[in-house]
Order: C-alpha cells, then structure tokens, then sequence
C-alpha cells in the first residue's frame, strides 16, 4: 500500500491533483480542505489512501494525519462511501466533524450535502466512542481557552447549522467592518443579519 506521495504538482484543481513522483504521475483525488493547504505550492508531500473496489483503484490524498485519519473514520460507517468522506472533509474540518459527532451534533454534519439525518445519527452512533479514544490520543480539539473570538462565532455559527464556508465569510466580513468588536454575542448576531 502507499502511505505517501511526495512530488511536483504538475496539475490542481479543487478536487484532484496530478502528482509527478520521479516521472510517473499519480492521480490524487483531494478535499477542499487540502486544496486550500497546497494552494500555492508547487510540490507537496500528500498522505494516501488507496480505495480499491472491483471496477478500479482510486487514490485520496491529504494535507494532514487528522484528514486522513478522519476519512479513515469516516469510511467504515456503512452507507458512508469515499465520495461521501471526502464531501465532508471538504466541508468541515477534520476537528470539526470530530467534534460534531463528540457533541452529537446532527445538524452539522447534515448541512454536507448527502448526508440526512439517518446518516448523520449512524456516524455519530458508530463512531462518538472511537472520536472519544483518537481524542484521547491525538488532542485533535486544541484548548477552548486558546480560540480567539473569531474561532467561537464561526463555532456557534456551524453549531446552528450553517455551512462553515459561508460561517467563515460573514465573521469576516463583520470583523473587516469593525475590527474594535471583541463582544461574542455581537459578532454572531451581526454575522447573521449579514448572511
């Protein structure tokens, strides 16, 4: 199995990448959320997941352990493909989705497209105990003591379900507005009004 590729990045786009190891090529399929850590990269180390199913092979690759160890999670859900896995890390976080399903957080994880309310009670049913055990592992949430008041609007705004994308626009946007705010509850309501 390939654990990594480490290479030029002879092509990108926000869901593949094209990956020259030596001369060969390799075909990366990626989460949005890697796409904007290698953005401006010319080469790249990617972590890799081979999928192999009987009409072929196709490889993920991720930024980061948590991503790919999230995907892993992910995955091993019945009824939760590698297609689906990746929707979701390209639109949540890895930290996000763990603490989604810590919180049993259903409505996160149902603002993914794909994902109903079956399936977000199935991922959290089948993996709150393993988020439990990687948490206790890896410290994959850092300290609530260290977010900034940006970190807790964006969080309260994805709690109430909005897509985190759109949550992180109109924080900033308020923020870019009134760089003196430092009130909480504030910043969340004006950050509403503005989506």
């Amino acid at each position: 199995m390939i654990a990594y590729l480490n290479g030029k990045i002879a092509f990108k786009s926000p869901t593949m990448v094209h990956l020259d190891v030596n001369g060969v090529g390799y075909e990366v399929l990626i989460s949005l959320h890697t796409w904007t850590q290698i953005g401006a990269m010319e080469t790249c180390k990617l972590l890799t997941y081979v999928h192999i199913k009987e009409d072929g092979h196709t490889m993920y690759g991720f930024f980061s352990d948590a991503e790919r160890t999230m995907f892993v999670q992910l995955i091993s859900v019945s009824g939760v493909g590698a297609s689906t896995a990746r929707m979701m890390l390209s639109s949540l976080t890895p930290e996000d989705v763990q603490r989604a399903i810590m919180m049993e957080n259903e409505k996160v994880l149902e603002g993914v497209k794909g994902i109903g309310n079956k399936t977000a009670k199935r991922i959290i049913l089948e993996l709150k105990d393993k988020m439990k055990k990687l948490r206790e592992e890896t410290l994959y949430l850092s300290p609530q003591t260290h977010n900034t008041i940006e970190d807790d609007a964006l969080n309260a705004l994805v709690t109430l379900g909005i897509a985190r994308n759109m949550a992180e626009q109109a924080v900033r946007k308020v923020l870019k507005a009134e760089p003196q705010l430092h009130e909480l509850e504030v910043l969340i309501k004006k950050s509403l009004k503005s989506l």
